[in-house]
Parts: structure tokens; C-alpha cells; sequence
């Protein structure tokens, strides 16, 4: 133990995995919830509408003069109204609760008790507050025996310097957050009669015997009637009768319900730390030290009383290719859950997309980061909702693309999104729809850009820069389009017309894609400046899913690089067509 304490501790762990890491893939540490969202306490209907924008509005004919309210400093009620749309938000077919659990895209968390990187971060129950009340529906724990009382086990990242903490205050946090989103009815997509929206713990066993039986008396005991121990159906149904049939969203209702391992024999072994290019030697002898460790002291194991609790969801690392070819998990169990790092499912794609996709039509997958992410920099999780995998498990400690994606895919749902028709049940397992289709974003300008502490409002040439994303792109780089950066005009009197400070730009522009036509397609807008000689500032993010697009002119809200609502909004118009 030892000797891998002192590798790791000899590791740069933003070395090698962010060298080759595009700036504008990046984000800040995440906000802490603090018991909240990431919302912010202005609501969008209150937030400013700069002079040039109502300009924009009134001279493209959109609202009139009296509507534009171009000599009011005050929001008319049009602007209010066009201000307040809701927009990129899942169409209620979208969340429909009474389809069976395998239909759904799971909003989900990787190592969740993390506050940082992978190797030597702070394990802290908080964290299990930040994912859940920031979206996450499925969070991760590491149980381990705790040497100095085997009556509490811990949650750490075994076999690094990450500190620990117990395994009943992470249950605690988890209930209470549970407690007070029930009570404020935030389970739900903001309506009455919305689906209940369950908690899944993905739950990875190293203990022995005594300390998996104190697990599930922990649990028992903190969770209450909160947990699914049992199937929630009536008897005498077909999911009684092990027919393979699996529960609704809306069978499961507002309840904690834990994803437990099934060890097959000879299974395969898949920590995430598959050999990669970038990797450093000195960090591949750490990594496989650390691998035949853990390979030694895992629990292969599992006590009764702790399978027994998984009841909708049995972790398994499959041997062979069985699973999806002919399509028959050998020796599995009922309900069970592919567990399988991105390099390992990568290996089957893209030559096995559409039978791994008619798998996952009616069969759970879990898909986490590789190993040598030890830094938190995340897997693009579009690649592999692309063929079905419900649970794409990201770092939510920085907000990187990958968090922002996952974001557009679950703006307005409770963490529970349908698929795509063709990634359920009686799909073609395809997402391929045979056409191309281009889009237009027609970007009118933002108002109240948020700034750096270090920044004057006019030191900046701020631009918008754009990116497509779609899981039938593969590895390939996803096209950018961008504006030309807006400058201020200190001498306003040689500018004709409207000249607003930077932090409120205008560029009229419209930026053009041709994109193979699928429902998995997503824009990444980002705010940045200009800068001479310099790696050019982020301001400012918002990601959709293009089928979300509202018609016509729409205000979307942008987040900060921490992923909180900044004040600052941005006036676009989505225009599609088959090409």
C-alpha cells in the first residue's frame, strides 16, 4: 500500500490528461448547491433587456415600437413575455413515466463523493448534495471496510491519497435531500400529476461479509420506507414471475432503489484504466499497481441480504460478448446492468452500435470515465447515448462540456428523459435517419455579458462561438461556427447608430450547419473575447438539444463556467430544413 501511496503522490494529475484537452472543453469547479440549484435567485422574466437589443427587436419588425420599449428602462409586458418563454426544454411526450425503466436516459454522477481529482481530491458527504440538487438522479458510492471500525464502512477512492468519509453520512445527506425535494415537491417536472423521479445508487461493494451486512443495516436504517427492498408491483404480475419485465418510472415512484454487483464467474476485469497514448509510463505502473491491488482485496462475494436489495438493477462486468451477441447474458442475473468503463464499450463500437442498442433497449447500461481521467475531465456522453446507454456517469465536479451536455438533455424533466423511438423497445436500434438537414442560428446579441474580476466592461471583444454535437459524428471534432468579435466604439460619436458597451453586443449574424439528421443533436454556445496575444476568456455557456428548439425568437439564459444562471441572455433564432 505503500509503495502505490508513494507513486500516486509522485503524479502531476493535470499533466498528461489536460494536455490534449481543448481550453474550450474546460469549466470551473463546480458551485457548491448549499442546499439549492444552480438557479439563480432573479427569475428569467426579470432579468434586463439592453437598449440595442429592443432596437433589434423594433427594427426586424419582431414587436413594435411601444413593445420594444425603446425609451422605457423597464420591461413591457411583451418584452416580459417573450423574455419569460420557456425554451430547449423536454416536450412532456418526453417525460411520460409509464414506460419500462430501460426506455430512459438517466441524469447520473460518477464518484460522486468527490471534490476534486481522482488520485489525492477530498471525499466529502456535500457532494452527494451538489449532484442531487443539480440535476443527478444516479449517484455513486465506493463502500470500503473501515479498519478503525468495522461497524462503519467508508466511501473513498481505494488505493489513492482521496480522504474518506463514513457510509452512514452519506446516506444521512442522501436523505435529507430526498426529505426536502419531496416536501418541496422539486421530485417532479414542476406540474401536478408529473412523474415521481427515483434516486439510484450505484452502489460498488469492496467489503467483506460484515461490512456488506452493515451496509444494508445502515441503509435499512437511514432510508427507511424511502428504499425499494422488495418489488413494487403486486403479486402475480409478470415482473413476479421473473419474466424479465421491467418496472416503470412510474411503478418506482419517489424512492431510493440501489444497483447492487453480480460477480459471474471468470468476469471480466474493467477498472477504466485501459492503456492510453497520452498516459505518462510513470502513470501506467501506477495505475496497474493500483489494479492488482484492488484485484486482490475486492470482495467477490456478494452476502444475501445485500443482493437482495437489488431489486431493478444488478451490476455485472460480462466475460464474453454474450450480452449483445446473440443478445444473452449467460449465467446473469434478472434485471441486470452492463458495467463498463467508455474504453471498454468503445472497443465494440462502432462495428456493434445497433445490437448493443437493441440490448439496451431493454436492459440497463452504466458507462463511466476511464481511469487515466484522474483529473475529472469527463467522457462525451452523446457518443454512447447514441446506442442506448440509459446511465452515462460523469465527474460533476467541474463544469466541462460533457456536464453541460448532460444539462441540455435533461432541461425541463425530473432526471429521467424517454429515448429516442429508435433506442426502445421494438426500435431498429438505428438512430440513422437517411437525411441531412441544415440549421441556422440567427444570433441577434446578449445583454450583461458577465465579467472577470480583473476585466473592464469595454477590455473585451466578445464573440459567440458554436459547436454541434451528435453521437453519429464518433470521434471526430465537432464543426464550430463563430461571430465576428463586437467592439465598442469609445469614440461613440464617429459610430453611426447603436454603439452598446461589449458586455452588451450585438452581432446579427447567422451561422450555418449541415448535419446528419438524428434526435441526439446538441449546440454548445459560448462566450468569449478576443484577445490579442492571449488564450481568449470564457464568459459564459449554454448548451441545447436542437429537438428542443422553440419557434421563432427565443432568450436563452447562459450559465457561468461554474454552471450557475448568470444574469446575462442571449436572443437567438433556430431556422431548420431538409438538404
Amino acid at each position: 500500500m505503500a509503495d502505490i501511496t508513494s507513486r500516486l503522490a509522485a503524479l502531476n494529475p493535470f499533466n498528461s490528461n489536460n494536455a490534449g484537452l481543448d481550453d474550450d472543453d474546460k469549466g470551473d469547479v463546480m458551485a457548491p448547491a448549499a442546499g439549492s440549484s444552480r438557479r439563480s435567485d432573479t427569475a428569467k422574466d426579470q432579468l434586463r433587456i439592453s437598449r440595442a437589443l429592443r432596437t433589434f427587436l423594433h427594427d426586424n419588425r419582431i414587436l413594435s415600437e411601444r413593445d420594444a420599449g425603446l425609451d422605457d428602462q423597464q420591461l413591457t409586458p411583451a418584452l416580459r413575455e417573450l423574455l419569460a418563454r420557456r425554451s430547449f426544454e423536454a416536450p412532456p411526450p418526453l417525460v411520460d413515466p409509464t414506460h419500462p425503466l430501460p426506455e430512459y436516459f438517466v441524469s447520473s454522477s460518477h464518484n460522486t463523493y468527490l471534490l476534486a481529482n481522482q488520485l489525492y481530491g477530498k471525499s466529502s458527504p456535500s457532494a452527494y448534495e451538489t449532484a442531487l440538487t443539480t440535476g443527478s438522479r444516479c449517484v455513486e458510492i465506493d463502500a470500503w471496510d473501515n479498519s478503525d471500525n468495522e461497524d462503519e464502512p467508508k466511501v473513498t477512492h481505494g488505493f489513492t491519497l482521496v480522504s474518506h468519509i463514513s457510509f452512514r453520512a452519506v446516506c444521512e445527506t442522501i436523505r435529507d435531500v430526498y426529505d426536502r425535494e419531496l416536501a418541496a415537491g422539486t421530485f417532479t417536472a414542476g406540474q401536478a400529476g408529473d412523474p415521481a423521479s427515483p434516486i439510484l445508487l450505484s452502489l460498488e461493494n469492496h467489503c467483506g461479509p460484515h461490512g456488506q451486512l452493515r451496509l444494508v443495516q445502515i441503509m435499512k436504517d437511514v432510508f427507511g420506507h424511502r428504499l425499494i427492498s422488495e418489488p413494487v408491483r403486486r403479486k402475480g404480475t409478470r415482473e413476479q414471475q421473473g419474466s424479465g419485465e421491467h418496472v416503470t418510472l412510474e411503478d418506482l415512484g419517489p424512492k431510493i432503489s440501489v444497483i447492487v454487483e453480480f460477480h459471474l464467474p471468470d468476469e471480466a476485469t474493467d477498472s477504466g484504466g485501459d492503456d492510453d497514448d497520452d498516459e505518462e509510463e510513470q502513470q501506467r505502473v501506477a495505475r496497474k499497481a493500483y489494479n492488482e491491488k484492488k484485484k486482490q482485496s475486492s470482495s467477490t462475494i456478494i452476502i444475501p441480504e445485500l443482493a437482495e436489495l437489488g431489486v431493478y438493477a444488478q451490476s455485472v462486468k460480462p466475460k464474453d460478448n454474450s450480452w449483445y451477441d446473440p443478445g444473452q447474458l449467460i449465467n446473469g442475473p434478472h434485471h441486470h446492468l452492463i458495467n463498463v468503463s467508455e474504453s471498454g464499450l468503445s472497443k465494440h463500437l462502432p462495428d456493434h452500435a445497433v445490437q448493443i442498442s437493441r440490448h439496451n433497449a431493454r436492459h440497463l447500461m452504466r458507462v463511466f470515465p476511464k481511469g487515466t481521467r484522474i483529473s475529472s475531465t469527463n467522457l462525451h456522453p452523446e457518443k454512447y447515448w447514441g446506442v442506448g446507454a440509459q446511465i452515462c456517469a460523469l465527474n460533476w465536479q467541474t463544469y466541462t462540456t460533457s456536464v453541460q451536455l448532460n444539462d441540455a438533455l435533461f432541461n425541463g424533466t425530473p432526471g429521467y428523459v424517454l429515448k429516442p423511438a429508435a433506442l426502445r423497445a421494438g426500435g431498429s436500434g438505428d438512430l440513422r435517419t437517411g437525411r441531412t438537414r441544415k440549421l441556422r442560428v440567427h444570433v441577434a446579441g446578449a445583454t450583461d455579458v458577465p465579467l472577470h474580476e480583473d476585466r473592464e466592461r469595454d477590455s473585451i471583444k466578445p464573440y459567440l462561438t458554436c459547436s454541434l454535437y451528435s453521437p453519429l459524428m464518433g470521434d471526430k471534432e465537432p464543426p464550430k461556427r463563430k461571430t465576428e468579435p463586437y467592439k465598442h466604439h469609445t469614440l461613440g460619436f464617429l459610430h453611426h447608430g447603436e454603439n452598446p458597451h461589449a458586455t452588451n453586443p450585438i452581432w446579427d449574424e447567422t451561422l450555418e450547419w449541415e448535419y446528419e439528421d438524428n434526435e441526439l443533436v446538441f449546440l454548445r454556445m459560448l462566450i468569449k473575447s478576443d484577445d490579442s496575444f492571449a488564450r481568449n476568456p470564457k464568459f459564459a455557456v449554454a448548451t441545447v438539444r436542437l429537438s428542443y428548439a422553440p419557434v421563432g425568437w427565443t432568450f436563452i439564459r447562459m450559465n457561468d463556467l461554474k454552471g450557475k444562471e448568470s444574469d446575462c441572455t442571449l436572443l437567438v433564432k433556430f431556422e431548420f430544413e431538409d438538404s
